[in-house]
């Protein structure tokens, strides 16, 4: 089969064309957005880039054209497809019926750290002897590619409540029907899509409307949120992690978590990432390879190999003693986690915080009242206003001269550099490429 897909630089359709390609399928695709890590791992598969959506695109006559979520009514391409009757599909369709069926899918959905606890999982898996597949929003550093295939009935999903498609406004992940399902933690997002956050919630029910009987949802006790998407019912098995009486874990000053399952002592585990955020992920990893049948002494052991995401707080480099990190923080709850997680990896030292209001809900100024007291935990905050509508110095005036505000990122790059001093970390924050932010700092530095 050959599939086009456009919208092929996105996370997840840039992984699907990962395994319709090892699956066997001609793939080619188009984007108007073309950045790494996903450019350059399409590239290295030798998967045929088209830049922008012209229609004559629809001379490649494809078996069927995936549509990703980010294409609109109106796009050149996809009104050509609809003129001529061609066949087309959104990507988690195709998914669900060429590579998903008869798997026992894992899926992890939350808010944050979908794209880490995923990761972490499929790795648990890997090394219980599963051999999974997966297709995950970011590069896993264990993998060193974003999607797998194998012929192993596991496979790990990162299952985002997104919409599907134009022509499908259901959540991405009622299409995975899993067998085991994560559910992380749940607030307001996507003020694109979404009115409030009981219309996420009810896409979190259909959800767990999906999960068979002989399934088990792994659900976050310490999420407000979630205990009223079960309220409205489930009909699988339940285990809550974060919970005195379910899965709880404490973290030490030195890097390593307590393990415990309904009071019971489990032993030590090496935490591979800083944060009690990221505490949380693993317990919630731990939990769902056991019902794969990883048992929990392993998975805990095998924490300590994991090896992190790209743009999860990914060393970028250090240049005249100023460590640059990336990592994919949008969200005003993110951005304090992340910026609590490096703390705590590096305690000495200023934080230099970059951010790039990008996502849909950033560029709406819906959370722009909470940006203030998320970015407390920086020494430093440089903001690029390019992009938003909203007032962004305004937004930010709480932080008094804590915070600057730059129109474009050359200023940006030369303020933040002008500012840094030896000892210094810089963290830039953004769901984008950022204009290459993180290389202009490092050669700026040089």
């Amino acid at each position: 089969m050959h599939i086009h897909i456009l919208g092929i630089c996105g996370t997840f359709m840039g992984s699907m064309a990962l395994l319709a390609r090892a699956a066997g399928h001609t793939v080619t695709g188009c984007d108007a957005n073309v950045y790494p890590p996903m450019s350059t791992q399409l590239a290295a598969q030798g998967i045929a880039l088209t830049e922008g959506y012209d229609a004559g695109q629809l001379g490649l006559m494809p078996d069927v054209f995936v549509v990703g979520n980010a294409i609109s009514r109106g796009n050149p391409l996809l009104e050509a497809i609809l003129d001529a009757g061609a066949p087309y599909v959104s990507g988690p369709q195709w998914l669900a019926d060429n590579v998903l069926h008869g798997k026992w899918v894992l899926a992890v959905a939350g808010t944050h750290g979908k794209t880490t606890t995923a990761s972490m999982l499929a790795w648990l898996l890997e090394d219980g002897g599963l051999n999974p597949g997966f297709l995950i929003g970011g590069v896993a550093e264990n993998f060193g590619v974003s999607a797998r295939l194998t012929d192993s009935p596991f496979f790990v999903i990162e299952a985002d409540e997104y919409d599907t498609a134009f022509c499908d406004k259901r959540s991405k992940f009622v299409h995975y029907r899993p067998r085991t399902a994560i559910l992380n933690n749940l607030e307001f997002d996507h003020a694109d899509i979404f009115p409030d956050l009981a219309a996420i919630e009810t896409q979190f029910h259909h959800l767990v409307r999906t999960l068979p009987r002989i399934g088990r949802i792994v659900v976050n006790a310490d999420a407000p949120a979630l205990t009223r998407v079960l309220a409205r019912g489930w009909w699988s098995e339940v285990e809550h992690f974060n919970s005195a009486t379910g899965w709880s874990a404490t973290l030490a000053d030195d890097g390593t978590a307590q393990f415990a399952l309904a009071g019971k002592a489990l032993g030590t585990a090496v935490m591979p990432m800083a944060g009690e955020h990221n505490m949380s992920n693993a317990l919630a990893a731990v939990a769902a390879a056991r019902h794969a049948g990883v048992p929990v002494a392993a998975s805990m052991a095998a924490l300590a190999g994991f090896k992190g995401v790209k743009r999860r707080l990914e060393w970028r480099g250090e240049v005249a003693g100023v460590t640059v990190y990336d990592d994919f923080a949008h969200h005003p709850t993110a951005i304090a986690l992340t910026l609590a997680g490096l703390r705590q990896r590096a305690p000495q030292g200023r934080i230099l915080a970059v951010l790039e209001p990008r996502s849909n809900t950033m560029k709406l100024g819906v959370m722009k009242a909470r940006l203030p007291d998320s970015l407390r935990g920086a020494d430093a905050v440089f903001c690029y206003a390019g992009g938003v509508d909203w007032d962004v110095a305004e937004a930010l005036a709480p932080l008094g001269d804590t915070a600057r505000v730059v129109g474009d990122i050359d200023t940006l790059v030369a303020a933040v550099v002008a500012d840094a001093r030896p000892g210094d970390h810089v963290l830039v924050m953004s769901n984008g490429g950022f204009g290459g932010v993180h290389d202009k700092l490092l050669a700026a530095l040089a």
